[in-house]
């Protein structure tokens, strides 16, 4: 990667961050009602006016706008993300205790998808029985129409309640990770073999796989050596995109399943509109979707050798009259 391409991605992640961080500002601010009213009407005390514009001042609630946002802009940029209007709490000591169980859900429920999702295509692409590759297509359609709460409640009826297997709620050991990293890892899976499946078609018709046919190329050899390579770049690039939507599906699945983690700290800061809170997860959310992104990009190189070290072409010199 050149040096340019290297500030272009940057920048690029720059603006990203910049965008979440200012649409998730003017979202929670034209909110009719603000954290402090959220706080106290869910309090059983009274305070009169002046400690109510107290607390107001104390989260800098009371001041303009444009002065609240470049306020929190530039504690962004140094690494503060404010303090919770509801718990008093550092946000980053928020993000950091609850981050660790929603990156061990996450990973797990991407290993899992990318598994199933791949061994899916793969074996729907290379089998020459009509029927089995049906039904093997016919598998993503139902995994993506199925919504996720609905199988993380059939897992835990069928695996907690009537076999016993895994745990219903909960984050002891790695027996509670399997029930909610399967339920978020179906829909996730079932999208990545459609795309897969489509880039692995095409790629069998490619002139280069009747190439290596032409040449003696065992079908095995022609699936591993070309087909897999070249079919398998929009998967990469899909796989980016899933990786940074993971936290918008952890919402439900650590709902559903009692884990604590950033979706059950997005769920009670969207309740009671703590907006320093919503925000640090609005930005690593974003974070997570850029790095997400750049490594995507990395990885394309990795698997189709004409993207290495590609220059812009020379401007062609003048010939002399």
């Amino acid at each position: 990667m050149t040096a340019r391409g290297a500030l272009r991605l940057l920048g690029g992640a720059a603006v990203v961050l910049w965008g979440a961080f200012t649409v998730s500002f003017a979202i929670l601010y034209l909110l009719p009602s603000d954290p402090v009213s959220i706080m106290l009407s869910q309090s059983a005390e009274s305070l009169d006016p002046a400690q109510v514009q107290a607390l107001r001042e104390r989260h800098g609630l009371d001041r303009p706008l444009p002065e609240q946002y470049l306020t929190q802009l530039g504690n962004a940029l140094t690494g503060d993300l404010g303090t919770s209007v509801t718990t008093g709490a550092p946000v980053t000591d928020l993000l950091a205790e609850a981050l660790p169980h929603t990156a061990a859900l996450a990973g797990l429920a991407l290993l899992l998808a990318v598994l199933a999702g791949t061994g899916i295509a793969v074996l729907a692409s290379w089998t020459r029985a009509r029927w089995l590759r049906a039904a093997l297509l016919a598998l993503p359609p139902v995994g993506v129409a199925v919504p996720g709460f609905w199988v993380g409640l059939v897992l835990l009826q069928l695996f907690s309640f009537t076999w016993y297997v895994f745990p219903a709620v909960g984050q002891d050991g790695f027996a509670s990770l399997v029930l909610p990293a399967v339920t978020l890892a179906v829909p996730l899976s079932a999208t990545i073999a459609q795309v897969l499946a489509r880039g692995l078609d095409e790629a069998w018709r490619a002139p280069y796989a009747d190439t290596a046919f032409g040449a003696g190329a065992s079908r095995n050899r022609v699936l591993g050596a070309h087909v897999l390579r070249n079919g398998s770049l929009p998967t990469v690039t899909l796989i980016g995109v899933l990786t940074g939507n993971l936290l918008g599906g952890t919402v439900v699945v650590e709902t559903v399943f009692s884990r604590q983690g950033l979706g059950r700290l997005a769920e009670q800061a969207v309740t009671t509109q703590d907006i320093p809170v919503v925000q640090g997860l609005v930005l690593t959310g974003a974070l997570v979707f850029v790095v997400a992104g750049l490594l995507a990009d990395l990885a394309h190189p990795l698997l189709d050798p004409r993207l290495r070290g590609r220059r812009a072409a020379p401007a062609p010199r003048a010939v002399p009259a």
